[in-house]
């Protein structure tokens, strides 16, 4: 019998995996934000999530793997709200475009800091793997911001330089802004700030 089709407490067995592996993931969340990651261990994030050893091990091979959980759900949340704040504003110009796009990154990963500590922090020089996996989650960025320009003003546009050196331009600065604009004290309102 599968997990999809066993049940405990009358629930699948599938959907309280799924709740407990994305406890462990916003629990990693608080920890690794208190403690740092390089600091924590699995038995901290355990503790925190209320959880047991054997059961994290059900879910993840390592921390290192968590890290990169956390840090993927981080993305995708960010990832998500684009489209659908574009989908909900229905931006008329390229310029309203990038504002509505950057807006909804921006409250989705600035708005906590600690979002932003992970995804431009603590990700940093983990491990080999780690850079490998980030750098390939930067490039999906890049692809999401190619597709998104030419949906909007056409696949004929080409911006100066080329899609690859102009995403790579927008993400950079959209990563250091964010990132900068989430640990200062006395933030400005995220419109000004885009």
């Amino acid at each position: 019998m599968s997990d999809e089709t066993r049940n405990y407490g009358g629930r699948p067995v599938s959907a309280r995996r799924a709740e407990r592996r994305l406890q462990f993931i916003w629990d990693a969340l608080e920890v690794f934000s208190d403690k740092g990651y390089a600091s924590s261990s699995v038995a901290d994030i355990c503790t925190t999530a209320s959880l047991a050893r054997r059961q994290f091990y059900d879910e993840f091979d390592s921390r290192e793997d968590l890290l990169i959980a956390l840090y993927d759900q981080i993305q995708s949340d960010a990832r998500d709200a684009m489209p659908t704040a574009i989908a909900d504003e229905k931006p008329d110009t390229l310029a309203d475009l990038a504002e509505t796009a950057m807006t909804a990154f921006v409250e989705s990963i600035g708005s906590d800091p600690r979002r932003a500590q992970i995804s431009y922090v603590d990700i940093v020089g983990v491990s080999l793997r780690v850079e490998a996996h980030r750098v390939e989650r930067r490039t999906e960025w890049a692809v999401f911001f190619k597709t998104t320009v030419q949906n909007a003003v056409g696949e004929d546009f080409v911006p100066p330089g080329g899609y690859e050196m102009a995403s790579t331009a927008f993400i950079g600065a959209l990563i250091a802004l964010v990132h900068q604009w989430s640990t200062t004290p006395t933030r400005t309102p995220v419109d000004g700030l885009v």
